[in-house]
């Protein structure tokens, strides 16, 4: 009943926020026409065209940003006394957390929804296997969302999330392969990307709009998963010995 309590209150703030839901479409999307199209005039990546080819990396782009900066909510719990309201309610701290990750994983797969709705326009065919790409979806926003929330509980400002989150945001999009194929790159920038977990989650998604992958399913499955499980885990304990 709590875990439900708190998802229903992030739900509900996050509907109330029609400017937000409204920013983060139209972000991904002008990624899509302006940067897919201006590049897509100069070269395709074997037989797909470019715009098609990032698309799966564009709905990943949307998914880091709003749910690691979803973290700074707990900042924010934290400075109107929010947080210490549920702490003392006959819930344990797993389940504010989870409540919290739920609520956060909730409002990016709205926002990758959304996206995925207009596939057809950019070359992605609609006949999706939707179970396995929402699935996907659903571990890499958990994973995400956690790593904002982990941020949050150590944040005493507002200010200070965005500096630490802006850290962590534009490494894990632009070493994920979101933008470029993974093949022929060197080392060093290999081995940065096969340690990035949303990798894995670009190329699942890649693999079941386009069907092109560079590690197969069940490794996507097996990296995503226990990317989600540690930072679920990882969160719980931050917490479990936040200072608020």
């Amino acid at each position: 009943m709590g875990l439900y309590a708190l998802w229903e209150r992030e739900f509900k703030v996050y509907l109330r926020e029609h400017s937000r839901i409204i920013s983060s479409a139209i972000s991904p999307i002008l990624w899509l026409f302006v940067f897919g199209t201006g590049m897509g005039s100069e070269f395709n990546v074997g037989n797909i065209n470019y715009q098609a080819y990032i698309f799966p990396g564009i709905i990943a782009m949307t998914m880091i940003f709003s749910s690691v900066f979803y973290g700074a909510s707990i900042v924010w719990d934290k400075r109107l006394d929010f947080l210490k309201e549920v702490l003392v309610a006959p819930i344990s701290r797993a389940t504010a957390f989870m409540g919290k990750v739920l609520g956060g994983a909730t409002d990016g797969i709205i926002q990758a929804t959304i996206i995925i709705i207009l596939s057809p326009i950019f070359g992605i065919p609609f006949g999706l296997d939707f179970f396995l790409v929402y699935l996907f979806l659903f571990m890499l926003v958990v994973g995400l969302t956690s790593i904002g929330l982990i941020i949050g509980s150590f944040m005493e400002s507002p200010e200070g999330f965005g500096l630490i989150s802006g850290f962590v945001t534009f490494p894990l999009f632009f070493f994920s392969g979101a933008l470029f194929p993974l093949s022929n790159l060197p080392a060093w920038l290999s081995a940065v990307t096969l340690a990035n977990p949303v990798t894995y989650g670009v190329d699942a998604l890649r693999g079941l709009m386009l069907g092109v992958y560079r590690f197969g399913l069940f490794a996507d499955l097996l990296v995503l998963g226990s990317f989600a499980l540690v930072l679920v885990y990882c969160g719980t304990l931050a917490i479990r010995r936040m200072r608020l």
